[in-house]
């Protein structure tokens, strides 16, 4: 069984799961890609960590990294290895002084201590012949266009541009607001104004 690298596209919101969200990975040689779902928590720790917001405190995954760091050991990769009546599942791949251990994960666990470590993501080939989605060209061009990569979502192409002198007192204020947001732990607030600072700025 071969593995397969991956790249984190982003996460979009999911309906259908109940204001869960889903993770997509594509394919690093590729253009396949492979959708999880997963919870609001686990998607606000991936996303913080792609966005570059630091917390005030430590947040789950950035204590486990810590801990990980504090006896000499990082992770080397995270491994997507079953699918299981439409559950995935996956391991962390650490070196420990030397020794490479394993051990089981959720995948959007060990996806956000990934990101915190630098670390590859690989799948199992089975699983990406099993649930991955071949990749539509012109769905690319349309979603590097008004994709939103942290919530998924669509920029309103129709909206008109600002002028520019309200345009930069709008990006003044929202920078502003999303200092405020970090510092009261307000992380669902803080992405949505990142995602409209994101859009102004483009």
């Amino acid at each position: 069984m071969s593995k397969i690298q991956m790249d984190i596209l982003g996460l979009s919101t999911s309906p259908s799961s109940g204001g869960a969200y889903a993770l997509i990975l594509n394919e690093t040689d590729g253009k396949r890609r492979l959708p999880i779902i997963i919870g609001t928590f686990e998607a606000q720790a991936i996303a913080l960590e792609l966005e570059n917001i630091k917390p005030p405190r430590p947040m789950t995954h950035d204590l486990m990294r810590n801990i990980i760091q504090s006896f000499n050991t990082f992770v080397k990769e995270i491994y997507i290895n079953d699918l299981k009546e439409g559950t995935f599942y996956a391991q962390v791949v650490y070196d420990n002084n030397g020794e490479t251990l394993t051990q089981d994960s959720r995948p959007s666990d060990a996806i956000a201590l990934a990101i915190r470590f630098n670390a590859p993501i690989f799948v199992s080939d089975h699983i990406i012949d099993e649930a991955g989605i071949e990749s539509d060209p012109q769905a690319e061009e349309h979603e590097e266009s008004g994709f939103s990569e942290e919530r998924g979502t669509e920029s309103p192409a129709e909206e008109e541009s600002p002028p520019a002198s309200s345009k930069e007192s709008r990006i003044k204020m929202l920078e502003k607001n999303l200092t405020t947001a970090i510092a009261e732990e307000d992380y669902e607030k803080a992405a949505k104004i990142r995602d409209e600072l994101n859009r102004l700025k483009s």
